[in-house]
């Protein structure tokens, strides 16, 4: 059986030049009908519907690649670490077994977990059907390195609280903010990831509104559009997106979205230019949970 690993080399065809002339261009679309069918891969069992939506050349930071497809019934990506980069399995849909540091948790619906610098991870799905899966990946450099460990870990004992950190995408955390219409979410802060990774923000859109424009000097994001339909605009630039679109903003580039026919559902992974931009952003308590976790800490009993 021929073993497979993962990295940025797999499905390239399918990402936009990073300098394309226009925005139509650089944004790419989830379609399972161009993705490839890989067995065993990272030693795991079964296999997987795999395609590359951006890579190493996207953005000019050290964010290396997001990747989507489907993990099929009995089906997974074995166990391996990651000693230079971070990464990051999503599952849109049903339930799989997450692995990291080789202990394991069955999560459902629309779950993550960060496999951090010098760690290793996995994931299964003991379905009998499909999983929506998603990769993403951030290195000290644009380098991407795994070393398998050779186990599946199919069968593997698993504990009913995960102990390891996740990120629970369920529409039912999101809130209102102060802008009509807009409800954001700092899934994961900055705190959480060794590399330039800074964050991982969920945001939903209703129709007819519109998320401001905002410019970053130091940060580049990878959107994805979760569901729902709408437009977005970069550097005066606007085109309409979709579900299972990607969308790149890279350093000093303006974005905003507005919301279609139905709500715009949107996931913002954020990625600083060096690690000195990281953990300047990082010092800003706002950044890492914008509900300020020591106010709500430090207020006085009564």
């Amino acid at each position: 059986m021929k073993r497979i690993l993962l990295g940025c080399v797999f499905g390239c065809a399918l990402v936009a030049p990073a300098f394309a002339a226009g925005l139509a261009d650089r944004i790419t679309h989830h379609d399972i009908a161009k993705t490839r069918n890989l067995s065993a891969v990272h030693d795991g069992a079964g296999t997987m519907n795999f395609g590359a939506l951006m890579n190493d050349k996207t953005l000019s930071t050290n964010f290396i690649f997001l990747h989507r497809g489907v993990l099929h019934a009995k089906s997974g990506i074995g166990q391996h670490f990651h000693n230079h980069c971070e990464e990051m399995f999503v599952i849109f849909d049903g339930e799989a077994e997450f692995t990291i540091n080789g202990r394991t948790s069955a999560l459902k619906g629309s779950w993550g977990a960060p496999n951090r610098m010098g760690s290793s991870h996995a994931i299964y799905n003991p379905t009998d059907h499909d999983v929506e899966w998603m990769n993403i990946n951030v290195g000290t450099s644009k380098v991407y390195d795994a070393f398998n460990l050779g186990d599946d870990r199919v069968g593997a004992p698993k504990d009913k609280i995960p102990q390891f950190v996740t990120m629970n995408l369920s529409r039912s955390l999101l809130k209102p903010g102060n802008i009509n219409g807009v409800m954001r979410r700092r899934a994961l802060g900055p705190s959480v990831f060794f590399t330039p990774w800074a964050y991982v923000d969920h945001v939903l859109v209703s129709p007819g509104a519109t998320l401001p424009q905002t410019r970053y000097a130091d940060l580049s994001e990878a959107w994805y559009v979760i569901s729902g339909d709408g437009s977005v605009t970069v550097n005066g630039e606007t085109v309409a997106i979709k579900k299972g679109d990607a969308i790149p903003v890279d350093l000093g580039q303006a974005k905003s979205f507005k919301g279609g026919s139905a709500p715009l559902e949107l996931m913002a992974i954020g990625v600083a230019k060096d690690m000195a931009a990281k953990n300047a952003f990082a010092a800003n308590p706002d950044n890492e949970n914008p509900e300020r976790l020591l106010a709500v800490i430090n207020r006085p009993q009564r």
